[in-house]
């Protein structure tokens, strides 16, 4: 049994984190109180480029530094910033007791999400992990779950399911590869994030329901 997650915004908070970085990062430069607001607001939940968010940054703080060194920098510190909480390491421990295969997929620089698994004490709960930056391919392709799931000794097309937050990269990419799906739905809308899924396969909002459905317990929080 193959059961592979998202990381940012899935097992890991990426938005409480960012926004962490954003008051430190502010508060050293003397950037301002309206400073970290309108980084979260330009980050919009991840889905800004880093070339473009650093470039605006350094354009509108006037920055000495070019694009690229913030954006290392930014890579090198926000690993520290993100935590998992004890449930969910909790609830993967479980997960593999029960025999099933865990693996991560996501996307991102390979410094920046192979230093949030380290970190936050989940690599040493996973089989496998695949990260877009170090593979050369991104979610939705299927090819990165093939990585994924081959990573944790199984393949996509033997069955097993992807649980994320992203319907597109996630919930779509997931289906593509030949795996069910959990939705991990979050309220924070836009397109398409609606309690239906869009093709889910299960709905919850939160991970740890995600872990407690496939053991086979009771999943709070779900749609369905």
């Amino acid at each position: 049994m193959l059961a592979l997650f998202d990381l940012d915004n899935t097992l890991v908070d990426r938005l409480d984190a960012f926004r962490r970085w954003t008051a430190e990062f502010s508060s050293e430069r003397e950037l301002g109180e309206a400073a970290a607001s309108w980084m979260v607001e330009l980050d919009a939940d991840g889905s800004a480029p880093r070339e473009t968010f650093f470039e605006l940054v350094r354009e509108r703080f006037r920055l000495p530094e070019p694009a690229g060194e913030l954006w290392r920098a930014y890579r090198a510190r926000l690993p520290h910033l993100v935590s998992c909480r004890t449930e969910v390491l909790a609830g993967l421990d479980r997960l593999r007791a029960a025999g099933w295969a865990v693996g991560v997929v996501t996307n991102g620089m390979a410094d920046n999400q192979t230093g949030k698994l380290e970190r936050s004490g989940l690599a040493s709960r996973l089989d496998g992990w695949a990260v877009s930056g170090a593979e050369g391919v991104s979610k939705p392709d299927v090819r990165l779950f093939e990585i994924g799931a081959r990573r944790c000794g199984a393949s996509p097309g033997a069955g097993g399911w992807m649980v994320g937050d992203d319907l597109t990269n996630d919930v779509g990419g997931g289906r593509d590869a030949g795996l069910r799906t959990i939705w991990v739905h979050r309220g924070t809308g836009g397109t398409g994030a609606e309690p239906s899924g869009a093709g889910a396969d299960h709905v919850v909002t939160d991970v740890v329901a995600a872990i407690d459905w496939l053991i086979g317990g009771k999943s709070p929080g779900s749609y369905r």
